[in-house]
């Protein structure tokens, strides 16, 4: 049963890294999702904190204490359990590259 669970989620890996390299535009388009509140692409034009330029391991933490309630939320903690670390990855490098 373990060596199924294990395939399985190897091979779940895998499609992320396929789509990945089909779509190159992918990161841009999961990260797109956080522009209601942060503005677009990252920027904020106010009230919530802007993501663009900020560094990766900085995102990765911040992701990583809503992910584990460690860091309070009203939301982020719902919205962050919704994406894999490799999209959380995606995500996070995409906002760091930003101006």
């Amino acid at each position: 049963m373990k060596l199924k669970t294990a395939i399985a989620a190897f091979g779940i890996a895998g499609l992320v890294g396929a789509a990945h390299a089909q779509d190159p535009h992918l990161a841009r388009n999961l990260a797109a999702t956080c522009a209601n509140c942060h503005g677009t692409n990252g920027v904020s034009v106010g009230g919530m904190e802007s993501l663009a330029g900020e560094p990766k391991e900085k995102l990765m933490r911040k992701l990583a204490e809503y992910r584990s309630g460690d860091k309070p939320a009203t939301i982020m903690h719902q919205i962050i359990a919704g994406y894999t670390d490799e999209q959380i990855d995606l995500i996070t490098t995409w906002f760091a590259a930003q101006k």
